[in-house]
């Protein structure tokens, strides 16, 4: 052999050896990069910790330093210090010990806003809008809503004792409350709508959830329910099996209703309907808005990608990702993103950029060319990334700038306190109305409050003001201007008529509320939603319920 050839074949295998080590050393290299900057740290937070000027809280500064690294990576993937486990503990299950009320800072007052059905508050007599002054003789003034939601929590069986103001009552009050272990509703509200159509409202997937839609629809359907509206609107999400039970409600057994792949392929499933269903033909909408995310877009998405409903609202949220819990060291944890999940159509609906958002929480409109196609069972086309899209979309209702006003100032919430005080009992919430007169009352009991608000319009003219003098054209259509200003610029008594139907519709259930809490408030509203009308309206024409399913 020569020496060129030995020197070659010597070259190719130190090549070959030189590949093979390097693609041997690389998580070596990657756990050294791992330790090298721990390293520097906690290095660097000895050094700060003993030279900064000021005291350091080391567990303050921790938490930022870990917070800030995971959202680094996505908005979901969480961690959990030990004093904040009891509150992830009841996002999952629903469940705490307590008084069983929601409370919630009012022009700078505690106020119970709303008590549960049947809970300890409620039995002892908490009504919306008491404010509470103190807790078991320790007053609540400067403290927030998480410490006194904490001084309301405890162990079953024991009393806490409240000190309450009440509306019309000059002297404070006490209301020993014996704590309970309180279950959140995940269906907080299941009725008729009229005498054909049902309507579950779930607002949560924890503990629970599966069953209590099953329960609300077979009462229902006992009751002669033949049509079904599911109101998943503003639902968070919750637990993945939570929306596989519920989806098998609706869908045959076996079907399948979400896979996930992560990086940890042993950790990749799909996930079947395993029981017989309830109802697989009973006609459905399925309401969505923008803040409908995770486990309800699994639900939503199942609906649709079997035809078995028709979508009714806004685009879903578009959160397509997996989370699990991994325990740490004393007693925290960490909440981690480990997959996408994947609808029956095969598409995932996560958004493309999750981070950036409009207002309401939707992600915008994702480009057709960053979008790819997917088919329904009946062949209808839909689409990954960005959330679900509905069937029929309805546009969010945006309330006149004097309704905004009045419920940003709580004039209605304290208007309905005062007529709560003025009036025994009212009709069943579906049917209650403020009448002319009262409403004329209502106009006179904010005659002497403060409300005033800037409209959009005004807001616009303003800025075309400004924009103009900065360019000196403001004296070439001053007086277009001025004119445009006696047109567009509002009159408080002028607006309470010309927005009356919508304001009347948020008093009338704000009231409604007082009476029958949360029920009330729902009912209440049944017919003023435009999306309950959507979904009513298409449950009248059949056939274009059919054809919605059809593609057609």
């Amino acid at each position: 052999m020569t020496t060129r050839r030995v020197r070659t074949l010597t070259f190719g295998l130190l090549g070959v050896s030189l590949v093979g080590f390097v693609a041997f050393s690389d998580p070596g290299e990657r756990y050294f990069e791992i330790t090298r900057n721990l390293d520097i740290f906690a290095t660097l937070f000895k050094e700060v910790n003993m030279y900064y000027v000021d005291e350091v809280n080391p567990n303050k500064v921790m938490k930022t330093g870990i917070d800030a690294m995971l959202n680094s990576l996505d908005p979901y993937t969480d961690y959990i210090p030990e004093d904040e486990i009891e509150d992830y503990r009841t996002m999952t299950t629903g469940q705490y010990g307590g008084v069983g009320a929601l409370i919630g800072s009012r022009g700078g007052r505690t106020l119970v806003l709303m008590p549960h059905e049947n809970s300890p508050a409620t039995k002892a007599g908490l009504r919306i809008s008491d404010e509470i002054i103190k807790v078991d003789g320790i007053d609540i003034k400067n403290k927030s809503y998480y410490d006194v939601n904490k001084l309301l929590r405890g162990q079953a069986n024991t009393v806490v004792k409240l000190t309450i103001l009440r509306y019309g009552q000059k002297s404070p009050i006490e209301v020993p409350i014996t704590r309970e272990n309180i279950k959140i509703d995940n269906v907080p509200f299941y009725g008729m709508v009229n005498e054909e159509v049902g309507y579950i409202h779930l607002s949560d997937f924890t503990t629970g959830a599966a069953r209590e839609v099953k329960n609300a629809l077979v009462e229902l359907k006992n009751k002669g329910a033949k049509k079904l509206i599911l109101d998943l609107r503003d639902n968070p999400g919750g637990l993945l099996n939570e929306a596989v039970n519920i989806s098998n409600i609706f869908v045959p057994k076996d079907a399948e209703i979400v896979s996930t792949k992560g990086k940890v392929t042993d950790w990749n499933k799909t996930y079947t309907a395993l029981n017989p269903p309830i109802d697989t033909d009973m006609p459905m909408a399925v309401l969505t808005s923008s803040r409908s995310a995770s486990a309800a877009e699994i639900v939503s998405g199942v609906i649709q990608d079997y035809d078995r409903g028709v979508l009714i609202g806004r685009k879903t949220y578009g959160k397509g990702l997996v989370q699990a819990t991994r325990p740490l060291s004393y007693n925290s944890q960490l909440k981690v993103t480990t997959a996408k999940y994947y609808i029956p159509s095969g598409r995932c609906i996560q958004a493309i950029d999750y981070s950036h958002r409009n207002d309401d929480g939707s992600v915008g409109k994702i480009p057709d060319s960053l979008r790819v196609a997917f088919k329904t069972k009946n062949g209808r086309v839909v689409y990954d990334g960005g959330g679900i899209t509905p069937d029929i979309p309805v546009e969010k209702p945006n309330l006149a700038s004097i309704t905004t006003s009045l419920e940003n100032k709580n004039l209605i919430f304290d208007y309905a306190n005062k007529y709560f005080a003025e009036h025994p009992s009212i009709a069943p919430a579906t049917s209650f109305k403020l009448t002319d007169a009262e409403y004329q009352d209502f106009i006179k009991w904010l005659s002497d409050k403060e409300y005033d608000y800037t409209t959009q319009v005004e807001k616009s003219l303003q800025e075309l003001i400004d924009q103009a003098k900065k360019e000196k054209y403001y004296e070439d259509i001053q007086d277009q201007i001025k004119s445009l200003k006696t047109k567009v610029y509002h009159n408080k008594e002028s607006d309470l008529e010309k927005f009356k139907t919508e304001i009347k519709e948020i008093v009338e259930q704000e009231i409604a509320s007082r009476y029958y809490l949360q029920r009330g408030m729902v009912e209440s509203s049944f017919d003023d939603d435009a999306d309950i009308k959507a979904a009513l309206d298409v449950f009248k024409d059949m056939s274009r319920y059919q054809s919605l399913l059809k593609g057609k």
